[in-house]
């Protein structure tokens, strides 16, 4: 299963993940949450529409490369001719990153900037290729 399915699912309130977390504050006291996946539950599949658009806001950094490549393939096989990429103002470090994916992959015709009215600098416009016919 991809990891734009799964995040998608997770996002939907229907998939699920493993984490541990300790915090301590003023005063006494330690606590600690633990949550695990079972491997039924991680190989859910939750099947959400693909539209002209994704909002990396909900996504972890050190996945948005790979959620804009699926995103991407996903969207031209749907026959999409225009995407547009929301990755946010900030200091241009998603920016950067989802440029070097649109850069090198086989699917995108271009890319530029989005204007104003669709989100300036915080987003970026896609063309992708038409679909190649088999």
């Amino acid at each position: 299963m991809g990891l734009l399915s799964r995040l998608l699912g997770w996002l939907a309130g229907t998939g699920t993940g493993t984490g541990t977390g300790t915090g301590t504050g003023t005063g006494t006291g330690t606590a600690t949450a633990t949550a695990t996946a079972t491997d039924a539950d991680a190989d859910a599949v939750v099947v959400l529409p693909i539209e002209d658009s994704i909002d990396l806001h909900t996504f972890q950094p050190r996945d948005v490369a790979s959620v804009v490549e699926e995103y991407l393939h996903e969207a031209q096989r749907l026959g999409l001719r225009e995407v547009r990429v929301i990755h946010g103002r900030g200091k241009g470090v998603q920016r950067r990153v989802v440029h070097g994916v649109l850069s090198r992959h086989p699917a995108v015709d271009s890319f530029a900037s989005a204007p104003a009215t669709r989100g300036g600098w915080g987003a970026t416009v896609v063309w992708l290729k038409p679909r190649a016919r088999v």
